[in-house]
């Protein structure tokens, strides 16, 4: 459009003006009035979908910064120092101090004397961790109060995956310490007030990296794979037992219900954190060793008669029910499994269990539930 008007313009200065360069400067002007208003009409419409767009945008905005103002737990953002560029009502409230107070201030100002030196020494791990860190440190409140708290703190990182920030996760777990200094006498407060996870029969339980599972309810088998893709049996844990990933060294380890299983989650932090939960969970610990150590001996054993009768025996120990004609096994299972577990094959498992019956050394319930009467 441009081009065109230059050149009518210079057409116009070289010649006088005729009868025939008006009405070609009039078609032309009239040409580039509507290429004009096609572009205003365009800009109109793209300012229009820019102006909606940033109302979304402000919209989302806002609504990410109520979740973050109003959570339940204490949030922080700090620089890699580990100075405060923002935080959270709850973790003002946390702190008895104002938000903006908080900001611009190191985060250790508010660590106990007796945790700095060790929150330091974290501090210059953090950044260089590509994966969320639990810490558990006692806080100071301005007021003097202290409290101990548990952290959870991820690295934010560049392009170049490079540490630019830290956010902190806040929780006060000083309720829940004072609730474990108490004599844990029974299994059932392990349990407390935490919830409980339900999984049914055949589902595999997911692995969790920051905790162990403790079985309120139910039967749980543990296994891993060989090389050849065969599945192991490595553990069982019963009711009152412990299992997880974090209880292991093995790259793959699988945990799936063998009945209806009622479970709950203990953090490592709060373990890490309560001496007293560590001493009573101390125990079960031992026991799921005890019981490894009974199936590597069983794997060691030559014989295929030998191996079932152990594997007998252990199950005895972990999930006997004393009846008036023997023990019965409370955990149901299949050949297959019995087989897996005994390094040998199903139609083996199925001769050997039938000639115990034959002996009369075992029985059946309704159910398929394994009854030993002479098997010690």
């Amino acid at each position: 459009m441009y081009r065109r008007l230059a050149d009518l313009y210079q057409s116009a200065s070289a010649v006088p003006l005729t009868s025939d360069l008006l009405p070609q400067a009039f078609k032309e002007l009239g040409s580039a009035s509507e290429i004009v208003q096609l572009a205003i009409e365009e800009l109109y419409q793209q300012n229009e979908a820019l102006l909606e767009t940033r109302r979304m945008v402000e919209a989302e905005h806002q609504r990410y910064l109520d979740l973050f103002e109003f959570a339940p737990d204490g949030y922080l953002v700090t620089d890699v120092q580990g100075t405060i560029r923002e935080a959270n009502r709850t973790a003002a409230t946390m702190l008895n101090v104002s938000q903006s107070f908080l900001v611009k201030k190191p985060i250790i100002n508010f660590i106990a004397l007796e945790d700095r030196h060790r929150f330091r020494n974290e501090l210059i791990q953090l950044s260089e961790l590509d994966r969320v860190r639990e810490l558990t440190l006692r806080l100071h409140r301005r007021n003097g109060e202290s409290f101990v708290a548990a952290f959870t703190v991820a690295a934010v990182r560049n392009l170049d995956g490079k540490a630019i920030a830290l956010r902190w996760l806040l929780r006060d777990i000083t309720e829940r310490q004072i609730t474990y200094l108490t004599p844990l006498n029974k299994d059932s407060n392990l349990i407390g007030e935490r919830l409980i996870h339900k999984h049914s029969k055949g589902e595999i339980i997911p692995n969790n990296w920051q905790a162990i599972w403790y079985v309120c309810r139910g039967f749980v088998k543990l296994t891993t794979l060989c090389e050849t893709g065969e599945e192991i049996l490595i553990g069982l844990a019963a009711e009152g037992m412990v299992f997880g990933s974090e209880m292991t060294s093995l790259k793959t380890y699988q945990a799936i219900a063998l009945s209806d299983v009622e479970l709950v989650s203990i953090d490592l932090a709060e373990i890490a954190a309560c001496p007293i939960l560590t001493h009573n969970l101390l125990p079960k610990f031992n026991q799921s060793l005890q019981q490894t150590e009974s199936l590597l001996v069983l794997s060691a054993r030559r014989r295929v008669h030998d191996r079932l009768y152990d594997l007998l025996r252990v199950l005895k120990q972990e999930t006997g029910q004393p009846l008036a004609d023997g023990t019965r096994l409370s955990v149901r299972l299949t050949h297959e499994e019995l087989a897996t577990a005994c390094c040998t094959t199903r139609v083996t498992i199925t001769r050997l269990l039938n000639k115990l019956q034959k002996q009369g050394k075992i029985s059946f319930d309704a159910k398929k539930h394994i009854i030993l009467k002479d098997i010690d």
